[in-house]
C-alpha cells in the first residue's frame, strides 16, 4: 500500500510526542512534517527521548508547507486549532483535530469556551469515539478527536443508556494523573501541590460535563444530564471513570458490556474493577459494571495522553484514510 505523508503541528507537548511516537513504526503513515509556534529547533531537542529515533526539524507553522501532507494532526489550544483547521482544509488537507474546537454545537461551544470563528467547518466535523459511533470517521475531512475525561466515562456509560432512569441522577467521577494538565507547569501542578494529595477541580461546571451530556443524548436520543467530579490524582498519566446511576431494568451488567462491546480490540470487560496501569501506554480501555439493587456502577480505565488523546486520534485517522483501525496502535501496558 501507497505510504501516506502526514503531519503534526503542536508537537511540542505530551500529545505530540505520543503521537511521534507512534508515527515513526506505523506501517502506511510517514510522518514528513512538525511544527510549532516557534519552529527553528528538533524533535530532539524538544523531546530528549526522541535523540536517535526520530530527529526531524520543528518548524514553525506554514500551512503551505503543510500542503505536502494528506493528514495532519492537530495538538494545539482551543482557538487556535479552528484557525488553523481552516486554512488546512481550504488547502484539501484532511484533519484531525485534539482540541475542542470541534467536539460542541455552536451554543454549547461558545457557552463555555468562547466565539466560533469555523462554524462553516464546525458543522461538519465528525466526533469519533470508534466503538461508540461505529465507521463515521470513514472518509472523514475533519475529525473532532473526543476528550479524555469524556472518552472514559462515555464508554463506562454508553453501554446502559437505555436502561438506566433518566429522571435519577447520573454521577461521574472521574480522577485523572498530572499529563493531562499539560506540559506547561501550574500552581496546582507543581510537585508540592500534587505530592500525597487529591483534590477536585472545576466541580459540576468543567467543560467536559457538557460534552458528555451532548454526546450521551446523541448516542441514546433523549436528555442526558450528569454531575461530573473530576479529580487529579498524584500519578504521571492514567484516568478512572466512575459512573454511577439507576437502572430501570433488572439486567446483568457486566454481560451486558461484554455484549456491546464484542469483537472490539481496543476494549478489555474486565472481572474485577479495572487499574490505570494497565492501559498505561495503551489504546485500550478496561471497563467493567456492577448493580447494587438498581444502583448501576460502571467503571472504564484509560491511559489519558493515548485513548484519551493521541492513540485514539491515530484509531480516527487510519478509519479516515480507509486503513486497518490497529495499525500503529500500541497494545503491550508499561508494567511494572
Amino acid at each position: 500500500m501507497k505510504a501516506i505523508n502526514v503531519g503534526i503541528i503542536g508537537v511540542s507537548g505530551y500529545t505530540g510526542l505520543e503521537l511521534v511516537k507512534m508515527l515513526v513504526s506505523h506501517p502506511i503513515f510517514t510522518l514528513t512534517y512538525c511544527a510549532n509556534t516557534e519552529g527553528e529547533t528538533t524533535l530532539g531537542t524538544l523531546h530528549p527521548s526522541l535523540v536517535g529515533v526520530c530527529d526531524l526539524p520543528v518548524e514553525k507553522v506554514d500551512l503551505d508547507r503543510a500542503a505536502s501532507c494528506e493528514l495532519i494532526f492537530l495538538a494545539l489550544p482551543h482557538k487556535t486549532a479552528m484557525n488553523t483547521a481552516k486554512g488546512l482544509l481550504e488547502r484539501g488537507i484532511k484533519v484531525v483535530d485534539l482540541s475542542a474546537d470541534y467536539r460542541l454545537s455552536q451554543e454549547n461551544y461558545e457557552a463555555f469556551y468562547c466565539e466560533h470563528e469555523d462554524r462553516e467547518n464546525l458543522s461538519h466535523a465528525v466526533y469519533s469515539i470508534p466503538e461508540l459511533h461505529g465507521e463515521s470517521a470513514k472518509n472523514a475531512l475533519l475529525i473532532a478527536n473526543p476528550g479524555c475525561h469524556v472518552t472514559a466515562a462515555l464508554m463506562a456509560l454508553a453501554p446502559f443508556l437505555d436502561q438506566i432512569d433518566l429522571t435519577h441522577p447520573i454521577f461521574i467521577d472521574s480522577k485523572t494523573g498530572v499529563s493531562g494538565a499539560g506540559k506547561s507547569p501550574s500552581s496546582g501542578t507543581h510537585y508540592v501541590s500534587v505530592n500525597d494529595n487529591i483534590n477536585c477541580y472545576n466541580i459540576i461546571k468543567h467543560r467536559h460535563a457538557v460534552e458528555i451530556e451532548q454526546h450521551a443524548s446523541s448516542l441514546c436520543g433523549s436528555d442526558v444530564q450528569v454531575t461530573f467530579v473530576p479529580s487529579l490524582v498524584p500519578m504521571t498519566r492514567g484516568m478512572l471513570a466512575c459512573v454511577y446511576a439507576t437502572l430501570k431494568t433488572d439486567c446483568d451488567p457486566l454481560g451486558m458490556m461484554e455484549t456491546f462491546y464484542e469483537n472490539k480490540p481496543f476494549v478489555r470487560v474486565r472481572n474485577t474493577p479495572p487499574h490505570t496501569k494497565m492501559t498505561s501506554g495503551t489504546n485500550f480501555a478496561d471497563v467493567y459494571a456492577a448493580r447494587h439493587g438498581n444502583a448501576l456502577v460502571a467503571m472504564c480505565a484509560i491511559d489519558n495522553l493515548m485513548r484519551g488523546a493521541s492513540s485514539q486520534a491515530l484509531v480516527n485517522a487510519n478509519l479516515m484514510m480507509g486503513l486497518d483501525e490497529t495499525f500503529g496502535i500500541p497494545r503491550i501496558a508499561y508494567v511494572p
